[in-house]
Formats: C-alpha cells, sequence, structure tokens
C-alpha cells in the first residue's frame, strides 16, 4: 500500500483515444502501489485485482462519457417459501362403512359415537323444564344426621352419562367378532333389563325419545 491521500501523486491522464483502462469509466483508483504507482479495480472484472490506469482494454472497455451496460447476472431462480402445514386431502366417507379395530368390527358412525362420548362432545338430551334448576334431597333416616341436597343437573348428567356409557358397551358387544350370535343375545338381555331398571329416571328427560326403554317386565 503507498502513501496517504496527502502525499499520493497526482493521477495519470491519457489522450481520449489511447486505449487504456485508465480511459475506461470501469475502471477507477484505489491506492497507490510503491512500484506501480495508481492502482484500481475494473467494476465489472473484480477477479482481476489490482492494475494500474496504463493497462490495455478489454472488450468491456467503455470510454468516459459514454453509459455503462449494465452488468448481466445469471439468471437466479425466484425462491418459494415451501410451506411446513401438512396437506389435509378431504374425501367423503360412508358412516356405515365397516372399521376393523383389532378384530372388533363397527361402523364408522359407530366409532366416531364412541368418541364424542369419550371427549365429552356428544349432545346432551335436555332436562324437563319443570326440574331445571331443582334439587334433590337425600335425607338420612336418623334426623339427627344432615340431609343432603343434590342440584338436579348434575344427577341428569351423570343419568345420561351411565346411558350413553351403556350404549357404547351394546355397540362393542353387537360388533364382537369372538361372541356367539347366543352370547349376544344372552349379554343383550342383560343390558335391556339394566335400561329396565332406570327407567325411573326418564322423568328427567325432556324428550321420550331419549329415555330408557328395558323390556315390558322390567318397566
Amino acid at each position: 500500500m503507498g502513501d496517504s491521500a496527502d502525499a499520493a501523486p497526482p493521477l495519470p491522464t491519457f489522450r481520449p483515444e489511447e486505449q487504456v483502462c485508465g480511459n475506461c469509466k470501469l475502471w477507477s483508483p484505489h491506492s497507490v502501489d510503491e512500484r506501480r504507482g495508481w492502482v484500481g479495480p475494473c467494476r465489472l472484472q473484480s477477479s482481476r485485482g489490482m492494475f494500474p490506469p496504463s493497462a490495455p482494454i478489454c472488450d468491456k472497455y467503455a470510454p468516459r462519457g459514454t453509459a455503462v451496460a449494465p452488468v448481466a447476472h445469471a439468471p437466479t431462480r425466484e425462491r418459494t417459501a415451501r410451506s411446513v402445514a401438512p396437506v389435509v386431502v378431504r374425501r367423503r366417507v360412508d358412516p356405515n362403512e365397516v372399521v376393523d379395530l383389532e378384530g372388533l368390527s363397527m361402523t364408522r358412525e359407530e366409532l366416531m359415537d364412541i368418541f364424542r362420548e369419550a371427549s365429552g362432545l356428544a349432545d346432551s338430551p335436555p332436562l324437563a323444564g319443570k326440574w331445571e334448576g331443582g334439587t334433590v334431597r337425600l335425607v338420612p333416616g336418623n334426623p339427627e344426621l344432615q340431609a343432603k341436597d343434590m342440584p338436579i343437573d348434575n344427577l341428569f348428567h351423570k343419568v345420561v352419562m351411565v346411558r350413553d356409557r351403556l350404549r357404547v358397551l351394546e355397540q362393542k358387544l353387537n360388533a364382537h367378532p369372538k361372541l356367539s350370535d347366543a352370547e349376544k343375545v344372552e349379554m343383550q338381555s342383560y343390558i335391556t333389563r339394566v335400561y329396565g331398571s332406570l327407567t325411573s329416571f326418564n322423568v328427567l328427560f325432556r324428550e321420550k325419545g331419549d329415555q330408557f326403554v328395558g323390556s315390558k317386565g322390567d318397566e
């Protein structure tokens, strides 16, 4: 590297007709080399490094005072952001399609009922209007003991949970691959009797279609 800018020698000048890099607007002075004097880079050919203005011109020569052709860069492919979100392909599913769960067969709708019940998303039947906000009181036989009050809504919720779990049990029983038809009928009769034992709670349901239905002798 040469001296400071204050002590630098003047830039060499060349006649307009001289074909040297000093007359090319692509060359610019940078610093003073101890042996070669002023040196600088080419704006288009930076790989040449630093060289003096007296260097012969190349095919990119652009006389000072003329427009410089824009630097041609290799075309770059525009990169689009790649989505990392999973692609969801929706297809129509037959609710009556039978699925096999390790030997237990049931329809998709029956399986979804089980999922909805387990997640608490199943539609809860409405409580009969006259019981809304009511209370169930459990009074012990011993008058010295305190009675216990329970909101009817809580009792109704527990009754509905029992009903829904019995329905799921019934579905699994009917779809069980290892039970004979006779065994299924026998177990179904027990479930029907349980329904019959719970018909006392039918008074809580607003809609008749939501109530328990047992055998005639159990109701």
